[in-house]
């Protein structure tokens, strides 16, 4: 069996990465050791920057009809039970409340898109699904990675069906996106290192049909997505995307005992099933290295987070998109030889940093919680000191974990072999995004039109952006894009307003919307500029930004 790309793990990256790659055209095999997708509780978000990558694949709207519906706020309270009234509540906007704003904005400060709440047991089939209606795409349930050789020209892995036949598929490149106990890491003899172990809990799932809609419970908090319990075992209630499922996580001695912990915390009788328990550690690891020649990470395989600010799987997905468009490239014969060698230089620091932005938002939940002693509960005096403390400490610890707007959008590639030269470069903020159109960033939205982001004009290509009235030819960029074999385009924006929020004449950006180059002037070796950008050259070059 052969194809151009072995795909290990059919979790949300590895899906991503398929359907990129096989509306590319490009042959890839995706392998799973399950036999289907499992109804297990995991992520339950796509946040702002994945449903914009979902966009680009045209199939956000799919996402969203399988998720939670649009007009469910996001509400995240600080509870003692469900049916006393919250000691905190932070107010977050439903989906479409969040749409009818972005639909509305004139400038770059906002994303194209809305988050999602969509749990990962539904996320999966949708993508699943789509995956197999491409031409160019196997999926493979119940084939599970063995081992592999690689050597010049290819990968040859061996898998084996739950049967226990097990055969060959000979591959140009490998991907490994099978999840935090990797197969194909540790056959790389790549490390994880970091903080591992911090916290052990217990999660369970439930069925609970009559939950939702019995909410508020006397005086209890109004619907949203998360519930923290101020308590001393961290116990956390998490709706799900059809409003019918609960998830709960805990710090209790047994499995048995997260069903007492449900009804406790639930605080009322009510009818539900108990549908899974499952252990749980807390990690902030990250690999030493991305890949090995023709074997490359992504996902959980390469970077595992608490998911306090929701970075697990989406950065995971950002791995995804990198990794798509380089090999592609590199397949389709016009990337240069950097253009793979820069997937490790780009998203590792990016895995870093959403690792430190977890350890970020983890502490500040940690910090709230410390807050809590005995006699919490108490109708005492010391009891109403603690309750009002641990409320004022949360309504400032707690935004960190659910305001990584910062992290989402605004992350930048630095010293990268694709990149313009520019010293210098805004911060990187977890909560703040600064819609700079710096090198290295993801090109800032804006609409051009109703319903039309810029981003939408890309397409595939790489594109030279002129921006404002006072624009010249661009026709070398184009020609010496064009004697690599890389697909370019040319987008005008005479409006003023396009200049004075992008900051630049001009613009060259990448098939995955990051900016590569900018300036004011047009580059006197155009030749030079395209070959850095496909992976040609890593020379330095002359910058020529206008004063």
């Amino acid at each position: 069996m052969n194809t151009q790309v072995l795909i290990v793990g059919a979790g949300p990256v590895g899906l991503t990465l398929a359907i990129d790659l096989g509306k590319q055209g490009i042959d890839c095999i995706l392998i799973e050791k399950k036999e289907a997708p499992e109804f297990l509780p995991k992520m339950e978000r796509c946040n702002a920057r994945t449903m914009e990558i979902y966009r680009r694949l045209g199939v956000a709207a799919h996402i969203r009809e399988a998720g939670l519906d649009p007009d469910v706020p996001m509400d995240v309270f600080v509870i003692t039970k469900m049916t006393e009234p919250p000691l905190l509540r932070l107010e977050y906007d439903s989906v479409n409340a969040a749409l009818t704003e972005i639909n509305a904005s004139e400038d770059t400060s906002l994303p194209a898109e809305s988050y999602q709440l969509v749990s990962q047991y539904t996320l999966e089939p949708v993508l699943k699904s789509i995956a197999e209606s491409l031409p160019s795409v196997k999926v493979m349930y119940g084939t599970e990675f063995e081992s592999f050789r690689q050597d010049e020209t290819g990968v040859t892995t061996t898998v084996r069906r739950t049967d226990g036949q097990t055969f060959d598929i000979r591959s140009s490149y490998m991907a490994g996106c099978d999840g935090g106990a990797s197969r194909v890491r540790k056959a790389l003899d790549i490390s994880l290192r970091g903080e591992g172990n911090i916290l052990k809990l217990r999660q369970a799932l439930y069925r609970c049909d009559e939950l939702f809609d019995r909410i508020p419970l006397g005086d209890g908090p109004g619907h949203g997505r998360h519930y923290h319990v101020a308590d001393n075992q961290s116990s956390f209630l998490i709706m799900q995307d059809s409003t019918r499922h609960w998830t709960l996580h805990a710090v209790v001695e047994d499995d048995a005992a997260m069903a007492t912990q449900f009804e406790r915390i639930v605080g009322a009788p009510i009818e539900y099933e108990m549908l899974y328990v499952g252990e749980w550690k807390q990690n902030l690891l990250l690999a030493d290295r991305y890949g090995e020649g023709r074997v490359f990470l992504a996902g959980d395989a390469a970077h595992l987070v608490i998911p306090t600010g929701g970075l697990g799987m989406n950065t995971g997905v950002g791995d995804a998109i990198d990794l798509s468009w380089k090999l592609a490239a590199t397949i389709q014969g016009w990337g240069g030889p950097k253009l793979l060698q820069s997937y490790e230089i780009e998203r590792r620091q990016i895995g870093d940093r959403n690792i430190g932005a977890s350890r970020y938002a983890s502490l500040g939940r940690r910090k709230w919680r410390s807050q809590w002693a005995p006699g919490f509960n108490d109708d005492t005096p010391q009891g109403e000191n603690l309750r009002r403390n641990l409320s004022e400490v949360a309504d400032d610890e707690q935004r960190k974990t659910n305001e990584m707007i910062g992290a989402e959008l605004g992350y930048r590639y630095t010293d990268s072999p694709l990149i313009w030269d520019e010293p210098g470069g805004p911060e990187h903020l977890f909560r703040t995004y600064n819609p700079t159109a710096w090198t290295g960033v993801r090109l800032p939205h804006i609409w051009v039109k109703p319903g039309v982001s810029i981003n939408d004009l890309i397409g595939r290509n790489y594109a030279v952006l002129r921006m404002g009235s006072k624009a010249e030819a661009v026709d070398a960029i184009v020609a010496a894009f064009k004697q690599i074999g890389a697909p370019i385009t040319v987008l005008d924006f005479p409006q003023d307003r396009f200049r004075t929020l992008y900051g630049c004449d001009y613009f060259l950006v990448r098939p995955d919307l990051h900016i590569a180059w900018r300036g004011n002037e047009l580059p006197t070796d155009p030749a030079k500029l395209a070959a850095v950008a496909t992976g040609y050259s890593v020379d330095g070059m002359a910058r020529y930004h206008a004063a």
